[in-house]
């Protein structure tokens, strides 16, 4: 404590403290401390933490109005940082004004309750199961070239995640014509950044490169349309996608890494006068934002040496070994319940549509043949691979978002795994015999996958399958926030995979799903109907009787009774937005998701509409 006294001390700029609690929704917490009063409580701040209102946090049916008290409670294993104000300079120094920020854990009666908890518990977990495997199957040393288990000094679970997002001058509406033209012509992938946006992004590399965070590459992304130079000389009319990445750390660190990026895009883009988007789809019929998530596991030796657990002994015979072939086909087999926390929200699953390189099949690719790795980015999870470097074997979640829960995606993501290594560990079967069980088609048995589904496709799924045959051999996707939570209810033995070692709870699902419904009704209500009504009243009649044609007419009618169709009541029938909001009120949530594809169905019907209208006038 004196240690930490003297480094504030030495330190004037740094102000404030802030203890980072995540909830279930991934939202972190920033409740300031004057460093004054940090440094005469520190004893008792640091071992018992702060309390706040639990209204300011999602934990829904835990925190709840009549007992609402959450304890913020600091992680003194986790890596603290500074967070600085660049635009609030401290009078001692001349430098910028920082607030220490403390990833913390949030309480609520006694139990740990927040994302962070829940990835922490996964992760020991995880470990302690594995290492009990081990020791009760020694032939699994064997397999992974280990020769005594008092040679292991430590398992390691890896993570990390690619982090796309759109930037964007303020109030500039999107030209959803000029956007997917240009994404057709590959006009901005891999692009040379240019102005302001590459001062902004070099800018936010070299505070990551500050932070130890190690940043690998920052780079455009498929989406965009170049800009223009106004009248002042200056760039006008940015709209750009980007992706910046960064080294993978240990899974906890990982999640909280990524919170720490987030900030300062959001601070550095803005401070150039840039609008940051972390959607995942913030635009319609556009490649939407991505967060590549990657997991790995590891052993480090007493000797020095670290062995990866998902390679092979010989990578050139094999293209996993048997525990990396049981966590890819547990994670696999019980994505049902990973596939919630990577897609909770409206705007996740506008994303989740064929021709975007964003995946809706619970499929994964292993390589057309051993010695090629496979890069087909059609399918759910990839085997990310390096023949001369056994140390990278890891796999690739590549359905989170950029706004999704990265601490339940990945907590999510070991226990299913971990399902998968208890298969193949105690059932004793090579590599080779698993590689056959996972390379299964939907017509054979098998002893732990699922007899009617297929799990590995070397072709493109939306170009080799129809959609008839992908719903046959993945199973039929989520379309909608109802549809991905019900699954928790469809698939009770995969949820339990979940509860296993109490990582997490009925208790903390239930939340989850309240949360996720809630914020599901709220937009679709208040947001998206909303949205879609400004854009039904903005299609109106444009020709006049000078210059109409008999298909302007017919166009027009079409169009006008769509218009009705989606928003206009009559005495004796409800418009399909009356309809939804009706269902909402009657809480038919079945009904409601069936509604809302219906309206989405209908307002793409009327976008195209009212474009091939328009385009017929002078």
């Amino acid at each position: 404590m004196e240690y930490l006294k003297q480094i504030l001390s030495s330190h004037p700029e740094i102000q404030f403290v802030s203890f980072m609690g995540v909830d279930l929704r991934g939202n972190d917490t920033d409740e300031k401390i004057p460093i004054s009063v940090f440094i005469d409580d520190m004893n008792e701040l640091l071992k018992f933490g702060i309390q706040t209102d639990g209204s300011s946090v999602v934990l829904h049916n835990i925190a709840t109005l009549n007992n609402a008290k959450v304890e913020i409670i600091p992680d003194l294993d986790a890596t603290w940082f500074v967070d600085y104000n660049f635009d609030y300079m401290n009078d001692e120094n001349n430098m910028p004004v920082g607030t220490l920020r403390i990833p913390s854990f949030l309480m609520h009666d006694g139990k740990y309750v927040c994302s962070r908890s829940i990835l922490k518990k996964s992760v020991q977990h995880f470990k302690t199961t594995l290492m009990e495997l081990m020791k009760e199957n020694k032939n699994i040393l064997e397999q992974i070239g280990v020769d005594n288990l008092s040679d292991i000094q430590e398992i390691l679970l890896t993570s990390a995640t690619e982090l796309e997002f759109w930037v964007k001058t303020p109030e500039d509406k999107a030209d959803e014509e000029k956007l997917s033209t240009s994404q057709n012509l590959k006009e901005q992938y891999w692009k040379r950044t240019e102005g302001v946006v590459r001062t902004a992004l070099e800018k936010t590399i070299w505070i990551m490169e500050k932070y130890g965070l190690n940043p690998e590459m920052g780079h455009k992304e498929v989406g965009g349309i170049r800009s223009t130079i106004g009248v002042t000389g200056k760039q006008t009319h940015i709209m750009e996608q980007l992706e910046i990445d960064w080294k993978y750390s240990d899974a906890l660190s990982a999640a909280d890494n990524e919170l720490i990026v987030r900030n300062i895009v959001t601070d550095i883009f803005n401070s150039y006068g840039l609008e940051v988007t972390f959607a995942a789809k913030p635009i319609e019929g556009v490649a939407g934002s991505g967060k590549h998530t990657h997991l790995g596991v590891s052993l480090k030796l007493k000797s020095g040496k670290t062995v990866n657990l998902f390679s092979p002994l010989d990578p050139k015979q094999d293209y996993l070994s048997s525990i990396g072939f049981g966590a890819l086909m547990g994670l696999l087999k019980n994505y049902e319940v990973v596939g919630p926390f990577a897609s909770s929200s409206n705007d996740s699953f506008n994303r989740l549509k064929p021709g975007f390189e964003a995946p809706i099949c619970i499929v994964s690719s292993l390589g057309k043949s051993v010695d090629v790795p496979s890069r087909n980015r059609s399918i759910l999870v990839g085997l990310i691979r390096d023949l001369s470097n056994p140390l990278s074997t890891r796999f690739e979640l590549r359905s989170p978002n950029p706004l999704s829960n990265t601490y339940l995606v990945i907590a999510a993501s070991y226990q299913t795994m971990l399902d998968g290594i208890k298969y193949a560990v105690n059932s004793a079967k090579t590599s080779t015999e698993l590689e056959r069980e996972f390379s299964k088609s939907s017509l054979d048995d098998a002893e732990y996958l699922e007899s009617s589904r297929q799990y590995r496709s070397e072709e493109d799924v939306f170009e080799h399958y129809t959609n008839e045959e992908r719903n046959n051999l993945f199973g039929i996707p989520p379309a909608t926030v109802w549809e991905s939570i019900k699954l928790f209810e469809q698939f009770p033995d995969k949820t339990n995979v979940l509860l296993s070692g109490d990582v997490f709870s009925d208790e903390i699902i239930d939340s989850y799903k309240a949360a996720a419904i809630d914020q599901w009704i709220t937009e679709l209500e208040s947001r998206i109907i909303s949205d879609f009504t400004e854009l039904v009243r903005s299609c109106f009649k444009l020709h006049t009787s000078e210059d109409v044609s008999d298909l302007d007419v017919v166009m027009w009618e079409k169009i006008h009774k769509l218009r009705w169709y989606l928003m206009k009541d009559k005495i004796d029938e409800k418009s399909l937005f009356t309809e939804i909001r009706d269902a909402i009120k009657d809480k038919n949530y079945d009904l409601v998701s069936q509604l809302q594809l219906k309206a989405y169905e209908k307002v793409r019907e009327l976008k195209d509409l009212y474009h091939t209208y328009k385009r017929n006038l002078f």
